[in-house]
């Protein structure tokens, strides 16, 4: 069994992990966050690890509003940008793998093309300058490493897209949802899983040659916010949920604070080559997590 430590606990990949683990047997998932444990004080954080003593650190929690980290580039910075290192600190010391998520906003969204691993990063926002700040704090810390970079993460809990739009469908019937703007919609369930099967591979005893290093992981199917938007109406009207009509608009429709790329895409074939396994695209996951959603009510 794999015995790994994970950052934080109320996040949406943490309790994804949380749920998916919970019925496997060859993993072991132990939570450390608030108030006990906080990345603004990660030398106690690492402490921590140390003494338990894990297989691997799941480097998870984060500083993920984008744009409070615009009014907050200080407080980001802590904990998205330093915290990490000394996380990738304890993992040397113990002479153990660190797994880092990380982000598309690493990027500066511009081109046509979805982003590949060894493409130059060129962040425009301080949460995206605090996220690469982590991501090479971790590779400089410690060769064990493996950063995924995901991107437009949804799920069953805390804040995000599709839950949104299904909340504001209750009380409107037409949205206007952003066509301008295209990424990779990726299921906090579909990134645990594939957490899970990376650290599976990380056997203490087994050799890891090849396997280290950055890696893109979202889903397998891009969509522009407003094509999202509109599936998750088509799925949410199939299992007799809310809906509304969408009107595509531009994103100057919705200004900001910090700057959302226009292209958030991310080419994930290195990570299907390494591991052999493919995030599933937002087709497929939202109908499990809509019917989920739905039977809660």
């Amino acid at each position: 069994m794999i015995r790994a430590i994970v950052t934080g606990s109320q996040g949406q990949v943490a309790q994804a992990l949380a749920g998916r683990a919970a019925a496997r047997r060859d993993v072991e998932l132990t939570f450390l966050a608030r108030p006990e444990f906080d990345l603004l004080e990660p030398e106690r954080l690492a402490g921590e690890i140390i003494r338990q003593q894990p297989d691997v650190i799941l480097s998870v929690a984060a500083h993920t509003a984008v744009d409070q980290a615009e009014d907050e580039p200080d407080l980001a910075m802590a904990i998205n940008g330093h915290a990490p290192g000394v996380l990738a600190g304890a993992a040397t010391e113990l002479g153990i793998p660190i797994v880092h998520l990380s982000t598309d906003y690493v990027f500066s969204g511009e081109g046509t093309d979805a982003y590949e691993e060894t493409d130059a990063t060129g962040p425009v926002t301080h949460y995206g300058r605090s996220k690469l700040a982590g991501e090479r704090a971790v590779a400089a810390a410690t060769a064990q490493h493996l950063i995924f970079r995901t991107a437009w993460v949804y799920g069953a809990t805390g804040r995000n897209f599709a839950k949104t739009m299904l909340a504001l469908a209750e009380t409107r019937d037409e949205l206007n949802v952003v066509h301008d703007q295209v990424g990779n919609p990726t299921n906090a369930e579909d990134i645990a899983d594939g957490l899970l099967h990376v650290v599976t591979m990380l056997k203490p005893d087994e050799a890891q040659d090849g396997l280290f290093g950055t890696y893109h992981m979202a889903g397998a199917r891009e969509a522009s916010w407003f094509e999202f938007a509109q599936e998750i109406f088509r799925q949410s009207a199939a299992h007799g949920g809310p809906c509304a009509s969408v009107v595509p608009v531009d994103s100057s429709a919705f200004p900001a604070k910090a700057k959302r790329p226009a292209n958030s895409r991310l080419n994930c074939t290195k990570f299907l080559k390494t591991f052999g396994h493919e995030l599933p695209g937002y087709d497929q996951a939202l109908p499990r997590l809509i019917g989920s959603l739905l039977s809660r009510e």
